[in-house]
């Protein structure tokens, strides 16, 4: 019965302030926080930028649940933008004008790339979304590489039905 109470009351205080999410916490989880020189990742969640030896468990941390790999992947765990959302803004600022043709017709090449690039299931698919939202793709032609780069993600991952992000 000791055990039980002491289980339960464990539980409750580690729950309580599990809700309690501030603004550095969301930061932290989408990738935008601050950490030390033990670099991104859960151990910079947990640590942060405290200077010292606390950075040798925030490095420890990171190599035992390779939270660091995957924040830098994904742009989550402190790690800044991921992998394809950069790799995403690289192909709009190099490709651009073919993009913007390719993404009226629905269809292409840089479509086919950028379906590689978020890991997304069909390019076909991909290019149907991307053209139907093509007005707020390319919004303006002033609109800027991280603009259009900020439309292309949402309309890639805001449909779960075209499966990006998966591989």
């Amino acid at each position: 019965m000791r055990l039980i109470s002491a289980v339960a009351l464990a539980l409750a205080l580690l729950a309580a302030p599990a809700h309690a999410v501030d603004d550095a916490t969301k930061n932290a989880i989408k990738g935008k926080g601050r950490y030390g020189v033990a670099g991104c990742g859960l151990g910079s969640m947990a640590f942060g930028d405290q200077p010292g030896g606390v950075q040798v468990l925030a490095a420890t941390t990171n190599g035992l649940f390779y939270s660091q790999l995957f924040g830098i992947t994904t742009g989550t765990s402190n790690c800044g933008p991921g992998a394809m959302a950069e790799g995403t803004r690289n192909l709009v600022e190099t490709n651009r004008v073919a993009l913007a043709k390719e993404v009226s017709r629905g269809e292409g090449e840089t479509i086919g790339a950028l379906a590689v690039i978020n890991g997304c299931e069909d390019s076909a698919k991909v290019g149907a979304a991307l053209q139907q939202n093509f007005k707020g793709i390319f919004a303006t032609e002033q609109a800027t590489t991280d603009q259009v780069t900020e439309a292309i993600l949402r309309t890639l991952y805001g449909d779960k039905a075209l499966g990006c992000g998966r591989s």
